[in-house]
């Protein structure tokens, strides 16, 4: 989050944009954002920039790329352990029959001790894996109301913010309230009950009534909810479909909230997360100005 502190502490803003933390395809970029995806150069704007960088984390980074032979590697070592001191009782002279007196004995001893406690430990590694949580097809109809009476700049930025979202994130629903109106549905949408094949519409005076948006609009504080099934505020929010996996709901300024649902449990990163933080305080400053 300092580095978030930094880009919003320069005069110029043009030198640093608000850009998606991975992209999977271009998303639709507004009109509205040209100004901030200009720059004069990049050593311009390298030189502006002298806040903390991101340094790659090198040894973490192979760990994950041979998760298979670091958690099979205690079993080699210990293997190779306990060959080598057989081997060398065997060719050493020493006699088999261990000797408390002989200090090679001693040391035999501790040695094989350690090699079977890395035996041990490269089975517990093998025997636990994490669990691999793979994402769901959300259930419901697609959806995609944007309110009409609101200016085509906020319509076009909207319609950025979800097409951002959507493509880079695990998000499949996004609700946006401001002002105490609904200014944007789209995504997937629970079925409505009256109408088949209609998505249900947002009850926007319930819903911030509801325990989970006065809370999250209440802190001005992102709100994460990484499994929604364990928690009983998930009935607040009937319009997501029913098999949503995890919600982040987004204060946008002290006038509305952004709900943005995933296909995945714990499927928004902590890059995500900030991310998500940086387009709300650019869609609020937009939609304050309607």
């Amino acid at each position: 989050m300092e580095v978030i502190g930094c880009l919003f502490s320069r005069r110029s803003l043009s030198a640093f944009p608000i850009l998606p933390p991975r992209s999977r395809r271009c998303p639709f970029q507004s009109p509205s954002l040209v100004p901030l995806m200009m720059s004069s150069s990049p050593s311009s704007a390298q030189e502006a920039y002298k806040g903390p960088r991101p340094r790659r984390d090198l040894v973490g980074d192979w760990v994950s790329n041979n998760n298979g032979l670091v958690r099979s590697l205690p079993i080699y070592v210990g293997g190779l352990s306990l060959l080598v001191v057989l081997l060398n009782r065997a060719f050493s002279g020493i006699a088999l029959v261990t000797d408390a007196s002989s200090s090679q004995s001693r040391a035999d001893i501790l040695t094989l001790s350690l090699s079977v406690t890395n035996l041990l430990t490269g089975l517990v590694w093998l025997s636990i894996r994490p669990k691999y949580v793979s994402p769901v097809i959300p259930c419901g109809v697609e959806c995609m109301r944007i309110n009409s009476d609101i200016a085509d700049l906020a319509i076009h930025e909207l319609r950025w913010v979800w097409e951002s979202l959507s493509s880079t994130t695990c998000c499949r629903s996004l609700v946006v309230i401001y002002g105490g109106n609904c200014f944007l549905q789209i995504g997937i949408a629970a079925e409505s009950q009256n109408e088949t094949g209609v998505a249900m519409v947002v009850d926007v005076h319930k819903l911030l009534q509801g325990s989970l948006c006065r809370s999250a609009i209440g802190s001005g504080k992102q709100s994460y909810l990484a499994n929604l099934s364990l928690y009983p505020g998930r009935s607040e929010l009937p319009f997501l479909p029913s098999n949503t996996q995890s919600v982040i709901l987004q204060p946008l300024g002290d006038r509305g909230i952004a709900i943005v649902g995933g296909d995945i449990i714990r499927g928004f990163t902590n890059l995500d997360q900030a991310w998500i933080t940086l387009i709300a305080e650019k869609l609020d400053a937009t939609l304050s100005e309607l």
